[in-house]
């Protein structure tokens, strides 16, 4: 159990966020109502997060799923950048009273409290100090050195408050060559390597559909955060926590960085197949839909030549072990290509059904959220909000399920400074006082 810094008292509006009881409504959708108790496993302990877009983001929200009070802190009037990140024709689906905000941004801050602060006014320096004395972790994503200049870097908040873990989150490290540098995902993605190996190889290099760098950043520093959560349990001390883009993309090469490293033998683009394993593919079948199949070993290999009538390629001295179909791939594409043409998707899972073999369908968003496997581990989530026109607010479930304990969604994403003057109350400031902070601009 972590000993947390925590709060001298609960907030009214944690106390109803508590134990969450579910139904299914007629959608499928895990809808939430509320109850009085609370199981989550980073109870009692707050985050301070200053960081913006995604990196961050995504990881705060993995600490607030786990039940952690995260408050994120904002510039006034503008918030997070990706509150105005709206997608074509979105602006319709929100009320005029919701902006800024944008469905890109709900997706990363759900279950987190904003309060927003003018951090280069000096009095909202005050505010940061007495909530990093209250707070147990501290996430930021400037540029190296931005924090510092702000007052609000690892140096002078651990003086504040010496348990603290301060984690960083940059685009290429707090030293070295590039250090200075901002970060993106795409940038990330293409100098650390992804984007040589994706796409197909008679293509150009690619961009994942998904800011993967970003995300594997913020799972990273995430886990590092509860490490250092509970290195503290024993040692009684903080830390200072360094992650970037940069770093989190070329720890991502795994096994392409270590052929390079080993034997000197760069990556290439191989579309969906697999560079060292085959027949391991997406093949287009007879309807002009897709299918994804992977034989993993020489028995997998012989199981599937069986199942699509073609036992002549197990005895085939080109195609008899993995690595002569990874020598002769060109030719055992060839033949897939032919086989798969030849029948329905629907025919082909039908018939791949129970087989053992590793296969489905290349399904678009909206088959993956309609799947009944998404609908049974409930990770489609929905909650009442009238910001949303619809009346009604969807979310992806948490991933991860504890036996003992409640990751469920509890709260909506906040609108910009939505509990600012709840923050500011819980640290003592009076509503005379906080009318102040706003008439400055502080808040």
């Amino acid at each position: 159990m972590f000993r947390h810094i925590g709060r001298n008292r609960l907030v009214k509006h944690r106390t109803l966020k508590a134990q969450v009881s579910k139904h299914l409504d007629a959608r499928g959708e895990s809808t939430l109502a509320w109850s009085g108790q609370s199981n989550r496993p980073l109870e009692g302990v707050r985050v301070l997060d200053f960081s913006r877009i995604l990196a961050g983001p995504f990881c705060s929200q993995i600490l607030a799923d786990y039940g952690a009070d995260v408050i994120k802190v904002e510039q006034p009037g503008q918030g997070d950048e990706t509150r105005s990140w709206q997608g074509s024709g979105e602006d319709q689906d929100w009320t005029d009273d919701a902006k800024p905000i944008s469905f890109y941004f709900a997706a990363i801050n759900r279950n987190k409290r904003s309060l927003t602060l003018d951090l280069k006014k000096p009095k909202a320096l005050d505010v940061v100090h007495e909530l990093a004395k209250k707070s147990d972790v501290v996430l930021e994503n400037f540029v190296p050195g931005g924090a510092d200049r702000l007052g609000i870097g690892y140096e002078k908040l651990s003086a504040v408050n010496p348990k603290l873990i301060y984690a960083s989150i940059s685009g290429y490290g707090s030293t070295g060559p590039y250090s200075k540098r901002a970060g993106y995902d795409a940038i990330a993605a293409a100098e650390g390597g992804l984007m040589h190996i994706t796409g197909h190889p008679d293509g150009g290099p690619v961009r994942p559909g998904l800011g993967m760098t970003d995300m594997s950043t913020g799972l990273y520093t995430h886990g590092a955060i509860m490490a250092a959560l509970y290195a503290r349990d024993r040692t009684g001390k903080g830390q200072h926590i360094s992650s970037s883009l940069f770093e989190t993309q070329i720890s991502l090469l795994i096994n392409v960085g270590a052929n390079w490293l080993n034997r000197g033998i760069d990556g290439k683009r191989y579309g969906a197949a697999h560079p060292s394993i085959v027949p391991y593919n997406t093949w287009k079948c007879k309807d002009g839909l897709w299918l994804t199949l992977a034989a993993n070993n020489d028995r997998q290999y012989r199981t599937l030549c069986q199942k699509i009538d073609r036992n002549d390629l197990v005895e085939d001295p080109r195609f008899i072990t993995n690595a002569k179909r990874v020598e002769h791939r060109p030719l055992m594409d060839d033949v897939f290509n032919d086989v798969f043409a030849a029948k329905t998707s629907k025919e082909w899972l039908t018939l791949l059904n129970g087989s053992g073999l590793a296969h489905g369908p290349v399904n678009s968003i909206q088959q993956a959220f309609e799947h009944p496997q998404t609908q049974a581990r409930e990770m489609v989530q929905s909650v009442e909000w009238d910001a949303v026109r619809s009346g009604k607010w969807r979310g992806i479930g948490t991933p991860v399920k504890f036996s003992d304990a409640d990751t469920s969604l509890r709260s909506r994403p906040p609108r910009l400074g939505e509990h600012t003057d709840e923050v500011l109350g819980e640290l003592g400031y009076c509503e005379s006082e906080i009318g102040s902070l706003r008439e400055e601009g502080v808040v």
